[in-house]
């Protein structure tokens, strides 16, 4: 029994030994995989808006909840609290010197509505389970510009003139429980899965595409669209244009890629520093993680040594018995010491399989926590269609692999032979003839 007490309680100390340095890998490598994500990120940002230098994003200023229409005058929404413009306001982009080719968007989000308290006050909001963007559905935009995902990973791509289709997203299908070919009903009305688009940094999780006729009319929102994106002639006259739209609708928040290189350098900055503090804490982390593993290793050695001071003090006679027989001093050290191997043996393997089970709770515990961008779900960057998530995480848990475990293993014999040498020894220098008077 007292055996089996010591192995778990060594068993729990080498535990820590195994949980700590896997915690430790996790959060180096958390923070690995987030700076490489965040700096692919960029580079695709900057290579995106570079190909989007004509572009001129306009939609209803933030925090808008009414309709624009041309004539100027205000209505209240016509669905919820997402704010929506009449489409016979792009005979007027159409016409604006400079204009090239306009794109109107319609975004639609279903999901249910979800009631926080912050601060003493309440807010409602949308938790969105997938959605909806219309876009116009023409040969000539399309080939144009990108307007539609290019991530296709099953069936094909929406086409000039398509109507009553749909292309999701491989999260839609998850919700839906369709594929390609199948049919399924998105606010009462039956569309073909024509194409599936994956999930990546650029894309939201949720989207799917329909043209716009399509989805005006299925949000009943007939004549009304989200956003508008202008392309102009060239890049030479994006400000010109952006000017004169914005005299013609100050009620529009216009953005272009002057707007957006800001945005990004802003999202740099900001992100950088977010990552050097957590270089920071990663850091210190490792020296919490030394420390604590040297007291680890000093409770193995002691716990193993009074155990054996005890055990050797418990069989005195034994032990001159043994040696009134014939036994050696190495003879009998040689017993003990492997006594005190086999203990620390079963520790090791006891502490294994505490840490592969309970690993992540243990390191989470014991280490701090790695709480990066200030544990919000996510942080995001918008370029119009599509949005970068460069994402967050608290990480200071892991599963250890193979090496820590049989490192942790060897540590255990290692240990248990260092806190027998003492005892063994001393058992080895016992005379048979004061043993065989101990009482």
């Amino acid at each position: 029994m007292r055996a089996l007490l010591v192995i778990v309680a060594l068993g729990f100390s080498m535990a820590i030994m195994v949980s700590v340095p896997a915690g430790i890998v996790a959060n180096q490598q958390a923070t690995q995989n987030l700076t490489a994500n965040f700096n692919k990120t960029v580079s695709n940002m900057q290579e995106e808006i570079n190909k989007t230098l004509t572009l001129i994003e306009c939609r209803l200023s933030s925090g808008s909840t009414q309709e624009m229409s041309p004539s100027g005058p205000m209505r209240p929404p016509g669905s919820g609290t997402e704010s929506y413009m009449n489409e016979s306001i792009l005979t007027d982009f159409q016409s604006t010197e400079g204009v090239k080719d306009i794109v109107p968007i319609l975004q639609k989000s279903e999901g249910t509505n979800e009631t926080v308290e912050r601060f003493g006050r309440t807010f409602t909001f949308l938790r969105p389970d997938y959605t909806i963007i219309g876009v116009p559905l023409n040969s000539s935009l399309i080939n144009s510009y990108s307007i539609l995902p290019t991530n296709i990973t099953d069936g094909r791509n929406l086409q000039g003139g398509d109507s009553g289709v749909v292309l999701l997203s491989e999260n839609n299908t998850a919700y839906f429980g369709v594929g390609v070919g199948e049919k399924v009903t998105i606010r009462g009305v039956e569309f073909t899965v024509v194409g599936i688009h994956s999930s990546s940094d650029f894309m939201e999780n949720r989207n799917l595409y329909m043209n716009i006729s399509d989805a005006q009319a299925i949000s009943n929102l007939t004549g009304k669209i989200s956003r508008i994106e202008v392309y102009t002639e060239s890049s030479d006259v994006v400000d010109e244009v952006a000017s004169r739209l914005s005299l013609l609708y100050p009620e529009l928040s216009i953005t272009t890629y002057k707007d957006r290189l800001k945005q990004l350098q802003s999202m740099q900055s900001m992100y950088t520093e977010t990552l050097s503090s957590a270089q920071s804490t990663v850091d210190q982390t490792q020296a919490i993680a030394t420390q604590e593993i040297g007291i680890a290793v000093v409770a193995t050695c002691l716990i193993t040594l009074f155990v054996m001071l005890y055990t050797v003090r418990e069989r005195t006679r034994e032990i001159g018995t043994l040696k009134a027989i014939g036994f050696s001093g190495w003879n009998v050290m040689s017993q003990f010491m492997a006594e005190g191997i086999v203990i620390s043996f079963a520790a090791g393997l006891v502490g294994i399989l505490i840490g592969i089970i309970g690993a992540p709770i243990l390191s989470g515990f014991l280490l701090p926590h790695i709480n990066l961008f200030g544990g919000s779900p996510q942080s995001s960057f918008r370029l119009g269609r599509q949005t970068t998530n460069v994402g967050s995480a608290t990480v200071a848990s892991a599963a250890p692999n193979l090496q820590i475990m049989l490192l942790a293993l060897g540590l255990a014999v290692l240990l248990g032979a260092l806190g027998s040498l003492y005892p063994a020894w001393r058992a080895s220098r016992t005379r048979p003839a004061e043993a065989m008077r101990y009482e």
